[in-house]
């Protein structure tokens, strides 16, 4: 079905953006689900990106080589991203989800992942990322150095983001969009999974003044939002609002 939708897909497309663990839903038995990263779901990703000439993207549940210094295997919820060209980077979710127990079940990652499209930025995160803004916030180098400007111009979530929940889920991505003066993507599941729990999407895009660009709830959609660099730009050199942010680090455990 997923193929179905992204073949339907007419106007010309850089991105297509999958919700998180789209091929299994939200599931804690990453024993039962996790595949290889040679496995069948991303062979079929890279057959879609080269077939459809898009970045495909989106999380599933992986089974990879333990952090460094631990030893043997272990789960993640991992974003991938997919050039057409079969080359792939990807993200281990950060923030893993304690209230559902998957910290017990998978390895958080460490470090970010901010990939390039003709000239565009893109910061890609998974679901709850969205509650922790120092996680995605944009970091500048200290004032003096050459190339001072922002990191990123793009926040992408994918997320499994439950109906109950789902005013922070809103509000939130509109939070991320105005604080970092950039755009955000963010992509929900729709229905209702195997716990009887129901998602009603509200997938958005919004716009570096947190204005609405798109907003679709309680049914599956497949849409296209072309971003305007000039508006991004005008937004930052009339509110110049980044360059007052305070200077910070990040220290993961790896470090």
């Amino acid at each position: 079905m997923l193929e179905e939708k992204i073949f339907s897909i007419s106007k010309p497309t850089e991105i297509v953006v999958l919700p998180e663990m789209f091929s299994t839903g939200f599931s804690m038995q990453p024993e039962k689900l996790a595949e290889a990263m040679e496995g069948a779901t991303m062979q079929w990703m890279k057959q879609v990106a080269s077939k459809k000439k898009i970045i495909l993207t989106g999380s599933l549940i992986i089974k990879d080589s333990s952090p460094p210094g631990l030893g043997g295997e272990a789960y993640y919820n991992r974003l991938v991203w997919v050039l057409p060209n079969g080359q792939v980077g990807y993200y281990d979710k950060r923030h893993l989800f304690a209230y559902a127990d998957e910290d017990q079940h998978y390895t958080q990652g460490e470090k970010r992942l901010i990939a390039s499209v003709k000239g565009w930025k893109i910061n890609l995160l998974v679901c709850y990322d969205l509650r922790f803004p120092v996680w995605s916030r944009q970091s500048l180098p200290p004032l003096g150095e050459a190339g001072r400007g922002l990191e990123y111009d793009v926040l992408i979530y994918v997320a499994n983001w439950p109906e109950r929940r789902v005013h922070a889920w809103t509000t939130l991505l509109r939070a991320r969009a105005i604080e970092n003066q950039c755009y955000v993507i963010g992509v929900n599941r729709t229905g209702e999974d195997g716990n009887k729990i129901h998602y009603t999407g509200e997938s958005m895009a919004i716009d570096p003044m947190g204005e609405i660009l798109y907003h679709k709830k309680d049914e599956d959609d497949v849409f296209t939002v072309t971003l305007d660099r000039s508006h991004l730009e005008k937004v930052r050199e009339k509110f110049p609002f980044w360059k007052d942010a305070d200077q910070f680090k990040i220290i993961t455990n790896s470090e």
